[in-house]
């Protein structure tokens, strides 16, 4: 069994780009379980982050099938092999103007798989990825495979490749909060 203090894993990293913003000011760091503050000047709108983990619990119930429950993580927990754990980004406007195109990014840690369309944002949002060594954020990744006869095939990137997830959501009104949250399973 694993020890791994959350604020070690790499998606703790969370990066938040509000359109036409350079730079978002005063942002401290974001993993603590705590939140932080990003201001859009061209809008006023105040944006507050929250990034929260949960892992997956796996039980039985009376009749003998599975439900599934999500634990909160906090502090030093311990992670075993093929746990599932997801994680979900508040962000609460603390403005009376809506914040528009706000992009969040996030990488997908080391030692971690992203689980292949567990991703969900608000709606009218949308959801791409970088893989490894890419240079853009694109919906659906892809990879060349040299296949057996020589010849070279495009294929749907698997899930190992991802290195990057980025929720983009189209709108957050005045004064409202929205979520989004995707899952990845420790290797």
């Amino acid at each position: 069994m694993k020890s791994i203090s959350i604020a070690s894993i790499g998606a703790i990293a969370l990066l938040t780009t509000v359109s036409a913003i350079d730079a978002i000011p005063g942002v401290p760091s974001i993993w603590d379980m705590g939140s932080a503050i990003a201001q859009n000047s061209q809008q006023k709108g105040q944006l507050q982050l929250q990034l929260s983990a949960e892992k997956q619990v796996i039980q039985k119930d009376k009749e003998g099938k599975q439900k599934i429950t999500w634990q909160p993580l906090q502090g030093n927990v311990a992670v075993q092999s093929k746990d599932v754990l997801r994680y979900t980004v508040s962000g609460e406007n603390k403005g009376d103007r809506p914040i528009k195109n706000l992009a969040l990014n996030q990488p997908i840690p080391k030692g971690m798989v992203y689980q292949l369309k567990s991703a969900s944002i608000p709606t009218g949002g949308k959801i791409t990825y970088k893989i490894d060594g890419a240079s853009s954020f694109v919906e659906n990744p892809t990879v060349q495979v040299k296949l057996p006869n020589g010849k070279v095939e495009t294929q749907a990137a698997p899930a190992s490749a991802y290195t990057q997830i980025r929720l983009n959501i189209a709108s957050v009104p005045g004064k409202a909060t929205v979520k989004a949250s995707y899952q990845v399973q420790v290797r």
